[in-house]
C-alpha cells in the first residue's frame, strides 16, 4: 500500500498539496516515477512528498503547474506549505523577515539561518535527536526562507558574527567550507554586509545573545530575541531602540567588512590545510 492511500487532504496546507499532486499527476496519465525523473529527484522522495511526508521544493511546484496545465496553483500553495513547516511561533517571524526592507542580525554561535548551506542547517537541526524525516523537512523551510535573498528587490542584509561562529565545527569538515565559501560568496552581493567580531575584542554589546532587528516599510520597526524554548518578537519602541544601539556598538567593535572577509578566507584556508 502507497503512503498516500490514507492521506486526508483536510489534515493540513501540506496534505492537501499531496494529495492534490497525486490526483493531477493521475489525471494527466503519469507515474509516479515518470514525474520523479522529470523533477531530477527520486522516485522514493516523490512518493514521501506525495504521502506528505516530505516537504515538495518550489522546482517541483512549477515543474508541476507546466505538466498538468494548472496555471500558478502549485506554486501559489508551495510557500503556504512552507509557512506551515515551521513551529507556530516562529511563523510571525518568517512572515515579517520576508516583509523587511532591511535585516540586521547578529549571531554568536552560529551561521544565521539565511546564510545557511543545506549542509550546515542539516548538521545544526541533527544536533535536536530529530528523526531524520522532520530533520530533511527542517532544513528545506530553512532553506526556503533564503529565496528573500535573490527576488527582484531583496532587503538589505547585515550580519555581524562572533569569531565563536568561524571557530564551532558543524559537521564534517566539508560542511565547514562549504558553509565559508557560502559566506564569502554572500559578501560580493552588494545587498549584504558581513562583519566579525574577534575574540581580541573582548566583551561586546552582544553577549547577552543572538538577536535580528527588522526594519519594515508599513508598520513599526520589529526585534526578535532567540531564547531557549522558542524565540520572542519586540515592537516597543524602547526594545527597538536598545537593539539599534547595541547592533551600532557590535559594527563599531567588529572587523570592517574587508578585514572580516580576509578572516573567513582565513578560516577556509585552515580547513584546507
Amino acid at each position: 500500500m502507497a503512503y498516500a492511500d490514507d492521506l486526508d487532504p483536510s489534515d493540513s496546507v501540506l496534505a492537501f498539496y499531496a494529495t492534490d499532486l497525486r490526483r493531477r499527476r493521475e489525471a494527466a496519465g503519469m507515474s509516479q516515477r515518470a514525474l520523479a525523473k522529470a523533477a531530477l529527484m527520486a522516485p522514493s522522495l516523490l512518493n514521501k512528498i506525495e504521502a506528505a511526508k516530505r516537504l515538495p521544493t518550489k522546482e517541483l511546484s512549477v515543474l508541476a503547474d507546466e505538466l498538468f496545465g494548472t496555471g500558478d496553483h502549485f506554486r501559489r500553495l508551495w510557500p503556504l506549505v512552507m509557512k506551515y513547516a515551521y513551529p507556530k511561533w516562529f511563523r510571525p517571524f518568517v512572515e515579517l523577515e520576508a516583509a523587511a526592507s532591511q535585516i540586521r542580525s547578529f549571531q554568536v554561535q552560529l551561521v544565521p539561518g539565511l546564510l545557511q548551506t543545506e549542509d550546515y542547517a542539516r548538521a545544526v537541526l541533527s544536533e535536536g535527536r530529530l528523526n531524520a524525516d522532520k530533520v530533511q523537512e527542517l532544513v528545506t523551510a530553512r532553506l526556503a526562507r533564503q529565496h528573500i535573498l535573490t527576488r527582484d528587490t531583496p532587503p538589505e542584509l547585515w550580519m555581524v558574527l562572533d569569531e565563536n561562529v568561524l571557530r564551532r565545527t558543524m559537521g564534517d569538515v566539508d560542511t565547514m567550507r562549504g558553509q565559508f565559501q557560502r559566506l564569502l560568496d554572500a559578501a560580493e552581493t552588494p545587498s549584504i554586509v558581513l562583519q566579525v567580531i574577534p575574540f581580541d575584542a573582548g566583551g561586546h554589546a552582544g553577549v547577552d545573545g543572538p538577536f535580528s532587528a527588522l526594519t519594515l516599510d508599513e508598520g513599526p520597526d520589529v526585534v526578535y530575541v532567540d531564547g531557549f524554548l522558542k524565540g520572542q518578537i519586540f515592537a516597543e519602541t524602547e526594545n527597538v531602540k536598545a537593539a539599534t544601539r547595541a547592533y551600532d556598538l557590535l559594527t563599531a567593535v567588529a572587523l570592517s567588512p574587508d578585514r572580516s572577509i580576509d578572516m573567513i578566507a582565513h578560516a577556509l584556508k585552515e580547513l584546507g590545510s
